[in-house]
């Protein structure tokens, strides 16, 4: 192998021939906030952030809040363009985004409108495209290999039929696997088309930090710098054995291959849940002493929430746990086994209440979640949203933290 040097000057030398496929990545543009500017005109051309879950009331008379106005512990899940050329993205703490742009505007989650959008575009594309792997709320692999059409021409179809279904804007990279469409997605955002061949990897790939590889974090981009592998060109160039013995067989292996662009993996257009959970951070710490009726109140809408997902999926679940993390950031969990499966809330409920008198409850908390794992199918389950493990019972009347001292 060469040493790691100029990415132009290097040959291409995959691994493994590319297949003659066609795979794309398609990625809608700062979703939650774009969704939000569908019904808020206004504020487009304005940096804006979604963070938070409270909705404002109709008709409470109050204006955009401000991020600087802002006191608590919440995240941004997303934020308009012109919010990330200030600095912020996705994950940063609402606080810290607000010491970068005091003067953005803060708009609270609305997640049933995104769910809506979510399936509209998705919809869109299969009625093009049905060979589809689903990554998430905003994101979805394509395969077009056998779809008819010119690459560019069919990906700008989809992109068209995604904002006629949304009003929305998307980004696709269309390349021979998911790793490179991956990438591809990302490098003409927002509103972006790409499409990359074998002829392209010296000149748009190696370049690139190989940070942009979906499966490199953080930690090590960091170990690779310091092996001075700063571009993907340089890792494509490494010797295989250097990656193996500061990487592991495995990761080492699959950090060369991915350099070079090889990723022969087939899309998982049926992908089955293994659990669905809800859960959310406080504001501010709630006592479950002093703060009972709130936590109960949370709880109870988790634990509906949680029934209508998994009524939308049609599942039903043998196994109910929750999550408490405590003002200290220790974070526990417990499970209740139910000997049949459910999706009705308040079995659920029930539940939850059972697992929460096995945990101490002490001190405040800051995080309460509800999962429900070990899914099945209603044939398996029984029939209709009753099916419970635990008896109803009158708990929708009961305080689901009782009986603790404040």
């Amino acid at each position: 192998m060469e040493t790691p040097g100029n990415p132009e000057s290097l040959p291409v030398q995959p691994p493994v021939p590319w297949s003659g496929r066609r795979i794309a990545h398609l990625d809608m543009d700062a979703f939650f906030a774009s969704v939000e500017l569908l019904t808020q005109p206004q504020l487009r051309g304005l940096p804006v952030v979604v963070g938070g879950r409270r909705r404002r009331e109709p008709g409470d008379g109050a204006a955009f809040g401000r991020l600087g106005d802002y006191v608590g512990r919440g995240v941004a899940t997303t934020a308009t363009y012109e919010a990330r050329a200030l600095g912020i993205h996705s994950g940063m703490g609402l606080m810290k985004a607000a010491a970068l742009a005091p003067e953005a505007i803060l708009l609270p989650a609305d997640f049933e409108a995104y769910g809506r959008c979510s399936r509209l575009f998705k919809a869109a594309v299969a009625a093009i495209a049905p060979t589809i792997e689903d990554r998430g709320i905003d994101e979805i692999f394509i395969d077009l290999t056998e779809v008819p059409g010119e690459t560019v021409a069919l990906a700008q179809r989809l992109k068209d039929a995604v904002r006629q279904a949304t009003g929305l804007s998307c980004s696709i990279g269309v390349t021979p696997n998911k790793l490179l469409a991956k990438i591809a997605s990302e490098m003409q955002k927002p509103d972006g088309l790409t499409v990359l061949t074998r002829a392209d990897l010296p000149s748009r790939i190696w370049p690139l930090d190989p940070a942009v590889i979906n499966g490199v974090g953080p930690k090590a981009r960091a170990r690779l710098q310091a092996l001075g592998l700063d571009t993907i060109g340089a890792l494509a160039a490494a010797d295989p054995q250097l990656l193996v013995d500061q990487f592991g067989q495995s990761y080492g292996g699959w950090l060369w291959a991915a350099a070079h662009g090889r990723d022969d993996r087939p899309l998982v257009t049926l992908r089955e849940p293994k659990s669905l959970s809800r859960e959310t951070t406080f504001e501010r710490d709630l006592h479950p002493g002093r703060d009972r009726d709130a936590l109960t109140g949370i709880l109870l809408d988790l634990c509906q929430r949680l029934a209508a997902d998994l009524e939308r999926k049609g599942r039903r679940g043998r196994t109910v746990g929750i999550k408490l993390r405590y003002d200290d950031f220790r974070t526990v969990t417990r499970d209740q086994t139910l000997e049949r499966a459910t999706a009705d809330p308040g079995a659920i409920r029930d539940a939850a209440r059972a697992c929460l008198r096995r945990v101490p409850l002490d001190r405040p908390l800051r995080l309460l979640g509800i999962r429900v794992g070990t899914l099945e199918l209603p044939d398996a389950a029984g029939t209709g949203p009753a099916a419970a493990g635990a008896p109803a019972g009158n708990g929708q009347s009961q305080p689901l933290f009782p009986g603790f001292a404040s």
